[in-house]
């Protein structure tokens, strides 16, 4: 039969707590380049070339968005959709709302739902299973993609197949997560396939059986497009509605129901990256089974990944750790114990602490900054700017900025006057000052801010005017 455009639908919500502290709530895991050069997400789009792909769509959260939208530009894609979400309610209602948005286009297409923080080495194997999910949902039929275990995993849920079809099984049944024992069953008995999180299916069909199963969340998702605003690529739900919708997955939801619910089997070096000791099992070790990663020594030391972000990381007559330093924070951890890295995550949050949330430097769609060094009443910041982008014009009830340009030149509104600043030259925004701060060269734009005031937080911005919607 001729192959049928496939619309990738990639799911990019999710926090990544256990991958702390690379993973945090402003950058999580699937933004991160942990397993290459390319983050996670952009490694997930790349298994698309060489299938009959449209533009993909990507399902994140509002606080993501420029990141998203970044990397695609890095990657040359075009015609892309992101879809919004003000809140996470688990992936039921986010493929609803891709299937939702198919079809309101006027369209029908076999949706092909991928999460943006798997590995999966064996690209062919991958377009292979792909090839065979397409013959099944053509037929009317949900497929998920069950991944061949090598390993009696108690971390995933597992599907057992059921009688055979054509181009794979009807589901048995889906299983929770196992102890040990019965997860050394599943491996041994062959029809036992982890749970991947990734499926296929024509759009109506998976709108059909929502409508059967939970008509309460088909509803709120209707709801929140036909209420959405339409800002560049980007898809912004209505926040309220969407905010009404039921949280639940799609195989709570939707595959343990369904009488149509198909298997595929997917044995490609899958790995959905979801601790260190996962990403451990992806890299490339030494022969002493270490993963070092950054500037990194190491002396006496197996077993153990090491990941230096910022500065030099020594080890020395260590095995089976895990050793993870950023800029603001260090994790050492035992590899029989990464599971509970999200327990440091909590006690963050209860403390009312922030390194759980952002790091350092914080990207925006200018660029970037990063808090240097801070005390009472000040703050030292590293501005980058991208070339031709401009921040928004704003001002601040409580504090001065100080601007020294170290690279590149800067094109400065400082209230009523607008001018050129140059390398090696600086300027001075005084309390309650409208400014703006803008790159017009073609190399990025490097200055160090030194703020000073009464308070120095980032909800100290009153934006008047902003060309990425932020105002």
């Amino acid at each position: 039969m001729q192959a049928q455009p496939i619309q990738p639908v990639v799911l990019a919500g999710g926090s990544g707590t256990r991958l702390w502290p690379l993973s945090r709530e402003h950058k999580p895991k699937q933004f991160l380049p942990l397993a290459g050069d390319q983050s996670m997400m952009q490694q997930a789009l790349g298994r698309l070339h060489g299938l009959p792909c449209r533009a993909p769509m990507l399902i994140c959260n509002e606080q993501h968005r420029f990141l998203a939208a970044e990397q695609l530009r890095q990657l040359g894609v075009e015609g892309a959709q992101i879809l919004l979400e003000p809140v996470g309610r688990n992936t039921a209602p986010a493929i609803a709302l891709a299937a939702l948005r198919a079809v309101d286009q006027g369209e029908d297409p076999l949706l092909l739902v991928l999460a943006a923080d798997h590995v999966i080495q064996d690209v062919q194997a991958f377009h292979r299973a792909v090839g065979q999910a397409q013959v099944l949902a053509a037929q009317g039929r949900l497929v998920t993609f069950g991944i061949v275990p090598d390993r009696p995993e108690t971390g995933y849920g597992y599907i057992e197949r059921g009688e055979p079809l054509e181009d794979g099984w009807q589901v048995g049944r889906f299983v929770e997560k196992p102890d040990a024992e019965r997860a050394t069953q599943y491996l041994t008995s062959g029809r036992h396939y982890w749970n991947s999180g990734m499926f296929m299916f024509r759009a109506s069909r998976y709108l059909q059986e929502l409508e059967a199963c939970r008509p309460d969340m088909l509803a709120a998702c209707r709801q929140a497009l036909q209420g959405a605003a339409y800002d560049m690529d980007f898809v912004r739900l209505d926040a309220a509605a969407f905010a009404a919708c039921p949280a639940d997955s799609i195989d709570y939801a939707v595959m343990e129901h369904t009488r149509d619910a198909a298997m595929v089997a997917l044995d490609a070096g899958w790995n959905d990256l979801g601790a260190w000791g996962a990403l451990a099992d992806v890299l490339e070790c030494d022969g002493r089974g270490n993963c070092l990663r950054g500037d990194v020594l190491v002396e006496q030391v197996d077993d153990t990944l090491v990941h230096a972000d910022s500065r030099l990381v020594a080890a020395v007559g260590v095995r089976d750790l895990v050793i993870v330093e950023t800029k603001d924070a260090v994790l050492v951890a035992h590899k029989d114990q990464v599971q509970d890295v999200k327990r440091i995550v909590q006690q963050l949050k209860d403390a009312g602490r922030t390194e759980h949330i952002q790091h350092r430097e914080v990207y925006r769609p200018w660029g970037a900054y990063d808090s240097i060094g801070n005390g009472p009443r000040y703050q030292v910041k590293k501005i980058t700017v991208k070339p031709g982008a401009k921040l928004s014009l704003q001002m601040h009830h409580h504090r001065a900025e100080h601007w020294v340009v170290v690279s590149g030149t800067a094109r400065v509104t400082n209230g009523d006057r607008t001018y050129l600043v140059s390398e090696n030259e600086s300027t001075y925004i005084p309390v309650g000052t409208v400014h703006c701060l803008e790159n017009p060269g073609v190399i990025p734009l490097e200055l160090i801010e030194v703020q000073s005031g009464a308070y120095l937080g980032e909800d100290d911005i009153v934006r008047l005017e902003d060309r990425y919607g932020r105002v």
